[in-house]
């Protein structure tokens, strides 16, 4: 098949087009470089000898994405396209609401416009919120977001499973993530935020290669083992194989499916420290600071259904996660720069 990847050149994005190359798919990319970079689409290229359709442009342009999709007749799109940094989201709400949301639309309407009538979303484990009691399943209730960024992932849900009420022929995939941590093995490609990190890994290597002092944790007084957040980290390449199976799984499929990709095992911050000190040999300066607003102590998936509706499951270890995130800040102290 040939898939749309629109913000194909992010973290989740580029790591997925290496997992679909190699399982004999097209690629196509589109991507405005908000938050990524081209040269993660020509490692890919490089990885796995296979060209991808690469075109720079916003997902919220209809022109760019209706000409875009007219030119490349994509089978299917996944839909990565988004700002994403929670932090950012409470203080720049307007900005987060106008572009993800403006994102799903003109991707559905150009969808539309073009009789492409399959469509997986990045998702996110967010839309459960304070309500839901890990481990989180598919047939639970939405709950309450804390902040604008997890508001765009429930609203874009909701956007999705309304256009396929309205279009019988749709097939939407919604795919709730847990943590996505790691690298591709090569350390070729990786996590590359810009600016201070939002997520706890990319934190964690750039305190280990130098960039920054020290790590906060933040708060050690939950009640759980060791007084840290415990939370469902998932390999970003087992993350890309779910969008593989999911691609596939939509060929024949129509209406719509939630479902989770995580490990169903939670780990602690303090588990991701000392499993990256002890699988790489090096130290991190961490201290434990005061809790953060809006975190819950402990959130992570039931990840049955994956299973048993597409096959997959993660197999990469919290080993594995910690040597690949290293191997990719090490090799690349300033990211794609």
């Amino acid at each position: 098949m040939k898939i749309l990847l629109a913000g194909g050149a992010g973290y989740i994005g580029s790591h997925t087009a290496v997992a679909l190359l190699e399982a004999g798919h097209q690629v196509v990319v589109l991507d405005n470089y908000d938050n990524s970079s081209p040269e993660a689409i020509h490692r890919v290229e490089e990885l796995t000898g296979k060209k991808v359709s690469l075109y720079e442009g916003d997902a919220t342009d209809h022109k760019r994405v209706l000409d875009l999709m007219q030119r490349e007749q994509p089978d299917c799109v996944i839909h990565f396209a988004g700002l994403k940094a929670v932090g950012e989201s409470i203080e720049q709400p307007l900005r987060y609401y106008r572009n993800n949301i403006d994102t799903t639309l003109t991707l559905l309407e150009s969808m539309a416009e073009t009789g492409c009538k399959k469509i997986v979303f990045s998702s996110s484990a967010t839309v459960y919120g304070a309500e839901n009691a890990a481990p989180c399943h598919e047939l639970m209730p939405k709950g309450s977001c804390t902040n604008p960024y997890g508001w765009t992932k429930s609203m874009m849900e909701q956007i999705l499973q309304d256009a396929a009420v309205a279009d019988k022929d749709l097939s939407v995939v919604l795919l709730r993530y847990f943590n996505p941590i790691g690298a591709h093995e090569s350390g070729r490609i990786g996590e590359n935020p810009r600016g201070i990190p939002n997520n706890l890994m990319p934190y964690v290597t750039q305190v280990a290669v130098g960039k920054r002092e020290k790590l906060t944790v933040f708060g050690g007084d939950y009640d759980t083992p060791d007084g840290t957040c415990l939370r469902d980290y998932i390999h970003v390449m087992d993350l890309a194989e779910g969008h593989v199976k999911a691609v596939e799984f939509g060929a024949n499929h129509t209406g719509v499916d939630i479902i989770n990709l995580g490990t169903g095992q939670p780990y602690s911050v303090l588990d991701i420290v000392h499993t990256f000190q002890e699988v790489n040999g090096i130290k991190v300066n961490y201290e434990i600071g005061p809790r953060r607003s809006g975190d819950l102590p402990v959130v992570y998936a039931d990840a049955s259904k994956a299973q048993k509706v597409l096959g997959w499951q993660a197999k990469r270890t919290l080993a594995d996660m910690c040597r690949d995130s290293w191997n990719w800040q090490k090799n690349n102290p300033d990211g794609y720069e």
